[in-house]
């Protein structure tokens, strides 16, 4: 009975996790054209763990990346997961791997604060975190960054937001991206999602974006 439940919650836990959109209408509408792609290269890779506090940046660092403009920031919308969990979910619904590049955990799945590097950001491919935008600017352009947990009334724990400044101020030096491209997954062109949570949502929009962009400006 034990292990029959386990399974159960499991996979309840794949279909809760398959990223932002939370009704059936949404789901097939955040897929980016190509991500429909079964025959595409890759798979989940090597799902590596660093934790920014104590790994070098070249943890995250890669040769011959694409031209990013943008940070999206997601929640996973469930209690708990991780990379390879969201990944077998989105595989699950037709998509090729994981559609995001970085995964941060919340000890619930993974350690809290904890950063995922996936897949798609070690042979920097396009993401499938943010379809439906004008020309799939914002996945062919954007590095998507989900959050673990359901951030629509409390923030991320402080290990994940210590994770998620250090993260994004890294991309933010590497890549030149201004704090005014830093965004939640509701405020791109043609989003219909509640994603990344109102709470979390106030934190990007507000006080984080003041916070990297003082700490880019403090190390030029």
């Amino acid at each position: 009975m034990g292990y029959a439940k386990n399974c159960l919650s499991l996979g309840l836990l794949c279909l809760s996790a398959i990223g932002c959109a939370r009704n059936p209408q949404g789901l097939w509408s955040d897929l980016p054209v190509h991500g429909l792609d079964l025959h595409a290269q890759g798979g989940p890779g090597n799902l590596q763990r660093p934790s920014p506090h104590a790994a070098p940046r070249a943890d995250w660092a890669v040769s011959g990346a694409r031209t990013w403009k943008y940070i999206v920031i997601h929640h996973s919308a469930s209690d708990e997961g991780n990379a390879a969990v969201f990944d077998a979910a989105h595989r699950a619904r037709g998509w090729d791997e994981l559609g995001y590049h970085f995964v941060i955990d919340n000890g619930r799945g993974g350690s809290d604060g904890s950063v995922e590097v996936g897949s798609r950001w070690r042979s920097q491919k396009w993401g499938a975190h943010t379809g439906g935008t004008p020309d799939n600017e914002y996945n062919n352009h954007g590095i998507g960054i989900c959050l673990v947990g359901d951030f629509s009334d409390h923030l991320p724990s402080a290990g994940q937001l210590a994770s998620l400044r250090q993260l994004t101020v890294y991309l933010m030096r590497t890549y030149d991206i201004p704090e005014s491209n830093i965004i939640g997954h509701r405020d791109a062109p043609d989003a219909t999602t509640a994603c990344p949570g109102d709470a979390l949502h106030a934190y990007v929009v507000g006080r984080f974006r003041s916070e990297v962009r003082a700490e880019v400006v403090a190390t030029k």
